[in-house]
């Protein structure tokens, strides 16, 4: 029987399974048990769930378009976050003084998420929350994007990329060619200072673009972009403020769980 055939039914256990790059496209759960079930790096855009029941569920992700009980709830969230995380909405601006103070809003929120972990425990910007980046894996992720989207993108640099940048999930298989070790585990004091470099070469970049027209085509974008994608010069440089913004999100919902995690433990 194909994968394109398999049912299961009440007899199947499978309580525990792993599907790991499995194709699901355009399967039907009906009357399926899901409590605790947990969706990593996982796409289902168009996918319908009538008569759910979503009590408790946590949701990470790309959200454009969602739509709950008929509410598109996609800008009900980004107005919630725009409130917790002031300067946050001014990243997708075209105006480069607008962008880069929201920029430097997320850097400031970063160094105040830091004095945080560093409060909390020796290593805990290295721990790990249900197999989530750490924070120092997140700065990593970080540095790898502003070598792709500035460094490789915009200063076309040929060569632009850290050995201990940590990309996305899906690319994994392709940075190797990039010159990037995935077994690298720098210290965070390298991992702060080669964050600290690339930030410089992006306020650099806001200098040097200051008066210029960002809104024609970027001279290229990263390696992982698909074929023919175009994005305005504004639009690759603010990359680098949404990706702050998004992964504090994420660092700090964590860090909140090993701060519970140690209350708990005394």
């Amino acid at each position: 029987m194909t994968s394109a055939e398999a049912r299961f039914g009440s007899d199947d256990e499978l309580r525990g399974a792993r599907f790991v790059e499995a194709d699901m496209t355009g399967s039907t759960f009906r009357l399926v048990q899901l409590d605790g079930a947990r969706f990593d790096q996982s796409f289902m855009p168009g996918a319908v769930m009538r008569g759910v029941d979503l009590t408790d569920a946590d949701l990470d992700g790309e959200i454009t378009g969602l739509r709950v009980n008929g509410v598109d709830v996609a800008p009900l969230v980004e107005a919630e976050l725009n409130r917790r995380y002031p300067g946050r909405e001014q990243a997708r601006s075209a105006d480069l003084a607008e962008q880069r103070a929201s920029l430097d809003a997320a850097l400031r929120a970063w160094d105040a998420h830091l004095a945080r972990a560093a409060a909390l425990a020796p290593g805990a910007v290295d721990e790990q929350v249900d197999g989530e980046w750490s924070t120092a894996q997140t700065l990593r992720h970080l540095v790898f994007a502003m070598d792709g989207w500035i460094r490789y993108g915009l200063r076309g640099i040929d060569d632009p990329f850290w050995y201990a940048g940590l990309p996305f999930t899906e690319y994994e298989p392709e940075v190797a060619a990039l010159g990037v070790d995935l077994a690298a585990t720098p210290p965070l004091e390298e991992t702060l200072a080669a964050h600290a470099d690339r930030i410089a070469q992006v306020h650099a970049v806001y200098d040097e673009l200051a008066g210029s027209d960002v809104t024609v085509d970027a001279p290229r974008l990263p390696p992982w972009a698909p074929e023919g994608l175009t994005r305005a010069v504004h639009q690759s440089l603010g990359v680098v403020a949404r990706e702050h913004w998004a992964h504090l999100q994420f660092v700090e919902r964590d860090l909140t769980t090993l701060e519970q995690r140690a209350r708990a433990a005394r």
